[in-house]
């Protein structure tokens, strides 16, 4: 296959969990996978498991907190591969300590916004001019129902209780970037768009979630593959979410 022809999506923090799946399943899709991760040996590791199951991926690195690291990465891809056609931002953490928005230490609610939100615009940004290449460009934004205003809200939510104010609001504020980006892009054709993954078990929450891997993968790659997506959407796999 002609270089320019082929289909390159980039998921960041691929290494393990959801990121990891969705690449797998893109991956078998027909797509080349720029598995990306902060951590390089857990990132070559990772590539090569998908490899055994053979997929066409290598490892790239992505810090999303090192612009000269992601500028780096971006001359790589650019050289080597040409253009993004998905851009998957999973990246994403929960740190020990978050909780109720009058008791939270304010480092705790830096620390999560600068990779679940400041590191997801910064990876964009280093990364868009690729995605501009693709005929039919697609970023996917991992966020959460935990980022809805509307079922935070909600005091009959099922996860109502659940006020963690770093992850909280950095997972509703990648949710307004979701909807910036949308309207930024969409004279050029990107769809760009949020995704709920669900309460899925991974090592974010301690695998105390009820779904599986696979299940929490599903909305994301069913967005990523829609030939005629919509754009600046928020869904799950119950449907379209409240923003």
């Amino acid at each position: 296959m002609n270089a320019a022809d082929r289909r390159i999506a980039l998921i960041t923090g691929a290494n393990k969990g959801i990121g990891l799946e969705v690449a797998r399943q893109l991956g078998k899709a027909g797509y080349r996978i720029l598995l990306g991760a902060r951590d390089h040996a857990r990132g070559v590791d990772a590539a090569k498991t998908l490899q055994n199951e053979g997929i066409d991926v290598r490892y790239v690195a992505v810090d999303l907190s090192d612009s000269a690291s992601l500028k780096a990465t971006a001359t790589d891809i650019e050289a080597n591969e040409g253009h993004i056609d998905v851009l998957v931002n999973n990246a994403g953490i929960a740190v020990q300590g978050d909780g109720l928005p009058g008791v939270t230490d304010l480092d705790v609610v830096r620390q999560t916004f600068e990779t679940n939100f400041f590191g997801t615009i910064a990876v964009t940004q280093a990364l868009l001019p690729l995605v501009k290449k693709s005929a039919a460009g697609r970023i996917v934004n991992v966020s959460s129902g935990l980022g809805s205003l509307t079922l935070n809200a909600d005091p009959d939510w099922d996860y109502a209780a659940v006020k963690i104010t770093g992850y909280n609001s950095s997972k509703a504020a990648l949710n307004m970037f979701t909807v910036l980006l949308a309207a930024e892009l969409k004279d050029l054709g990107i769809k760009v768009n949020a995704v709920n993954p669900g309460y899925t078990a991974t090592d974010l929450n301690g695998h105390s979630g009820h779904q599986t891997i696979e299940e929490g993968a599903a909305e994301t790659v069913r967005i990523a593959l829609l030939p005629d997506s919509p754009t600046g959407g928020f869904t799950s796999t119950e449907g379209v979410d409240p923003w």
